[in-house]
């Protein structure tokens, strides 16, 4: 009887030996190795955020697990918040947050309506439409819009920008900032 208590306790030993060196190996494999696994970690963050929306433009970069964020959100929370989800991602050293946070108006919360109505019900951006975070950013500061995204190809960055300029409700002309995934080759 004493050597079967025995055996059982010896067994239960060495499965929680295991048990925690696979955690501790688990851990470390998780880690970012590099700046190119953290800005993996960081995008990956950034747009798992709830709250991050068309109204939102977040960018980064990361230099030696030193993430500097950039761009602007429309609400104040989601500035602190943006900041506290990447301070958590393994290997960053730290953070200079350079987010902006939008004036909070009503007459450019109409305006981002407005502009997002005209993009996106457009039959050429209805695949954008239905994803979960559109590619295509709106940005209205007091009025004035930008658009920031990405876009499939330079016909849709042109329609983007009429779409936006027909909307008629902005204080000065569209800043169309979106990048093209596949630019048009031109022909010499």
């Amino acid at each position: 009887m004493n050597s079967t208590f025995l055996g059982r306790f010896l067994m239960a030993a060495v499965l929680l030996g295991a048990g925690v060196a696979g955690a501790s190996t688990k851990g470390s494999d998780n880690l970012p190795q590099g700046d190119d696994a953290i800005s993996k970690s960081v995008r990956h963050e950034v747009l798992m955020y709830p709250y991050y929306s068309i109204w939102d433009d977040v960018s980064f970069r990361v230099a030696n697990g030193q993430v500097e964020l950039i761009g602007a959100v429309n609400q104040p929370f989601k500035k602190a918040d943006i900041e506290r989800l990447v301070r958590r991602v393994p290997g960053v050293t730290s953070i200079a947050n350079e987010l902006k946070v939008l004036p909070v108006s009503f007459q450019d919360d109409r305006l981002r309506l407005q502009i997002a109505r005209a993009i996106y019900r457009d039959p050429v951006f209805t695949r954008y439409a239905i994803q979960p975070v559109p590619p295509i950013h709106i940005i209205v500061d007091n009025g004035h819009v930008t658009l920031t995204g990405t876009v499939n190809n330079d016909m849709e960055k042109q329609i983007a920008g009429m779409r936006a300029s027909g909307a008629g409700l902005s204080f000065g002309p569209i800043t169309n900032n979106l990048q093209v995934e596949h630019p048009a080759v031109k022909k010499s």
